[in-house]
């Protein structure tokens, strides 16, 4: 055959190993197992927020300040950015019995996305607990030591794998006082509200003997529920769907839609993927200690989270599209 001469039998092949190069990447592109997470960071993390100088973490507390100074520190160590001067965003808020908090703050780090840096996808866990009562301390290890922690290990595996789209990580104070920080973030946002396409929340991650978490978000958002099903086909805990349907059309008597910080971002109309288990006996209790943390079950349960924040991420655009953001 002579150079320069290309049959069509060549043509043809070179065709067939564009198109198999072109489908590649998608038939690729989903993992068969859960991501890789550090375990034993994440449970230090854990430890480190119900130490006896955490006091409980109560917001505007001492306890709750060196809450916030170590998220802080470690949004710092895994290399968010933040916005503004700092990862802290302080604020006040009166009370209707006229108490007054001035020393409430929001922790707030950053990653820009890789392909698209002016979408965003926002990753919450409070901080903040009930702190001292009646000389009793409530050191909240699930509620919500063990969020935070998961919340910062989704962090760490961003930064080693870059997302696509921006990435806003916030742990915010004043949930347990009517939700307070993530109401100030809403009506005060360090981004344009209209560019967060979601919300993946994490509140009270590691109490369950059944292997089992909740998810809500996909009653109101039933489009959702293919992203949450593609990570919990993978998972090594069992994904249970609910308590985000009015009490009356379920046997439940509780509707989680706006008991934690995604519900000021679904009344902003944002979709939201809220992750928790269901009441135990520790909860709100002197004894959600970290002696009664259980940590088989979390470290089981973080990689789902990581799993469904990297789904988000990577769908982030339809996800926008499909929520009219």
């Amino acid at each position: 055959m002579a150079m320069g001469y290309a049959s069509p039998m060549n043509t043809l092949s070179a065709l067939c190993l564009s198109l198999l190069l072109a489908i590649a990447p998608t038939a690729s592109a989903r993992p068969t197992n859960p991501p890789v997470v550090d375990a034993a960071q994440a449970i230090a993390d854990v430890r480190s927020l119900t130490t006896p100088e955490m006091a409980g973490r109560a917001t505007g507390s001492p306890g709750g300040k060196l809450a916030r100074a170590h998220v802080a520190k470690r949004f710092g160590e895994i290399g968010l950015s933040p916005i503004g001067k700092d990862f802290s965003h302080p604020f006040g808020f009166t009370l209707k019995n006229g108490k007054r908090y001035d020393d409430a703050a929001n922790v707030i780090g950053a990653l820009k996305g890789a392909l698209e840096s002016d979408r965003w996808l926002v990753i919450s866990a409070h901080y903040d607990h009930l702190g001292e009562v009646e000389g009793k301390v409530y050191p909240g290890a699930d509620d919500n030591a063990s969020g935070v922690a998961a919340l910062l290990a989704i962090a760490a595996h961003f930064k080693a794998n870059p997302p696509k789209h921006s990435v806003l990580f916030v742990s915010f104070d004043a949930e347990e006082i009517a939700l307070r920080g993530a109401r100030e973030f809403v009506e005060k946002p360090p981004v344009p509200l209209e560019k967060i396409a979601a919300i993946l929340n994490l509140d009270m991650v590691s109490a369950n003997i059944r292997n089992e978490v909740y998810m809500a978000g996909t009653y109101h958002r039933p489009w959702l529920k293919p992203y949450i099903d593609e990570a919990a086909e993978r998972a090594q805990v069992k994904v249970l769907y609910g308590f985000d349907q009015p009490p009356s059309l379920t046997n439940r008597k509780q509707d989680w839609t706006v008991a934690s910080d995604h519900g000021p971002f679904h009344l902003k109309g944002i979709p939201f993927v809220y992750f928790g288990v269901e009441d135990h006996p520790n909860y709100h209790q002197p004894t959600d200690t970290f002696a009664n943390f259980n940590r088989e079950f979390f470290v089981r349960a973080v990689p789902l989270f990581v799993d469904v924040a990297t789904v988000l991420d990577r769908e982030l655009a339809e996800i926008a599209k499909k929520g009219g953001r």
